[in-house]
C-alpha cells in the first residue's frame, strides 16, 4: 500500500492506496514540523481510525508538509512519523515541492501557492529552485488564507469593516478583542485562528468590500512572490495550487492579466493529482 499525504498548516489530506486504486482516505489539523512537536503529530495520529487501522499495511509513504524546509525538520518529521508507520519507507518534503508534482509532474514550470500559506518557486521538472519567500504568517504569505484573516480581524477591530458584515461576522464568530489578541499573540498555532476565517472570505464573495481584500491581497501575492521568478523564468507556465487559488480563481485569473500574466492551471486540492503520481 501507498500512502500520499499533502499537509498545509490548516490541514493535513491523506490517500492511502493499493494496486492504483484509492482504498482509503481522511483529514486532520496540519502537519506543520515548526509548529507541531512529535508528541501533539502522534496524539493527532492516534485519534485517526483510518490511520490506525492501515498503519501496519502501508510500505510507502510520500509527505508532503508546510514547514518541511531544512534537513533537521525532515529529519524529525520523518523520524515521529516512523514511529506509528513503523513498516514504511518515508519520504517527506515540503508542500512546494508538493505542489510542484501536483501540476506539473517532471514537466518545468513556476508553482504558486494560495493556501494556508504563500510560496512561490520555478521547478524544472525535478527540483525546485531556492528563494527567500518563506517568511511565514508573521512576515511573509501574503494572499493566503491566513493573511486574509489579518485583513478581516483587521478591519473588524479598528471599526472599518461595513457594518452588515461586523454584524454577521460578530454572530459567527463572537469576537471579543480582548480574546482575539490573546488567541493570536499567547497561544500557539495562531496561523491555523487566522485561516479559520476563510469560510467567510467564501460565504461573502459577492460582498464588494470582500472582493477588495482579495484583490489586494493578490496584487501583493503578484508583486511580492510572482514577478521576480516570472523575470528569472520568462515565459514558462504558471500554475498555482491551494484553496484560496480555487475558490477565487477568477479574480486570481484578472489580477494577473493586469500585469499581463496568463495562468496555465488552478488546482485547489492537490492531492488527488499527488495520489495518480505516486501510486503508479
Amino acid at each position: 500500500m501507498v500512502a500520499v499525504v499533502y499537509s498545509g498548516s490548516k490541514t493535513a489530506f491523506w490517500k492511502i492506496a493499493k494496486d492504483g486504486k484509492t482504498i482509503a482516505e481522511c483529514s486532520m489539523p496540519g502537519i506543520n514540523p515548526c509548529f507541531n512537536d512529535q508528541k501533539s503529530i502522534l496524539q493527532m495520529l492516534n485519534k485517526k481510525t483510518t490511520l490506525i487501522n492501515y498503519a501496519e499495511s502501508i510500505k510507502k509513504m510520500y509527505v508532503f508538509a508546510a514547514g518541511a524546509t531544512s534537513e533537521q525538520r525532515i529529519s524529525e518529521l520523518t523520524e515521529t512519523l516512523s514511529m506509528f508507520f513503523k513498516y514504511s519507507k518515508i519520504s517527506v518534503k515540503d508542500d512546494l515541492y508538493g505542489a510542484a508534482i501536483s501540476a506539473c509532474y517532471t514537466n518545468s514550470g513556476i508553482i504558486g501557492i494560495l493556501g494556508s500559506g504563500a510560496n512561490c518557486a520555478y521547478f524544472d521538472g525535478k527540483n525546485l529552485e531556492a528563494n527567500n519567500f518563506g517568511l511565514g504568517f508573521i512576515l511573509g504569505d501574503e494572499g493566503s488564507s491566513n493573511y486574509l484573516g489579518k485583513m478581516l480581524l483587521k478591519s473588524f477591530m479598528t471599526e472599518k469593516l461595513p457594518e452588515e458584515l461586523s454584524s454577521q461576522l460578530d454572530n459567527k464568530y463572537t469576537l471579543d478583542r480582548a480574546q482575539v489578541l490573546d488567541r493570536i499573540y499567547k497561544k500557539p498555532l495562531a496561523q491555523q485562528f487566522l485561516s479559520s476565517f476563510f469560510d467567510f472570505f467564501v460565504d461573502n464573495r459577492n460582498h464588494s468590500f470582500i472582493q477588495k481584500c482579495i484583490d489586494e491581497a493578490f496584487e501583493r501575492y503578484i508583486n511580492i512572490y510572482l514577478l521576480p521568478v516570472i523575470k528569472l523564468h520568462p515565459d514558462k507556465e504558471i500554475h498555482f495550487v491551494g484553496i484560496v487559488a480555487g475558490h477565487f480563481q477568477d479574480r486570481l485569473r484578472a489580477i494577473a492579466k493586469k500585469h499581463g500574466i496568463e495562468i496555465t492551471t488552478i488546482t485547489k486540492e492537490p492531492i488527488y493529482n499527488l495520489l495518480n503520481y505516486y501510486s503508479n
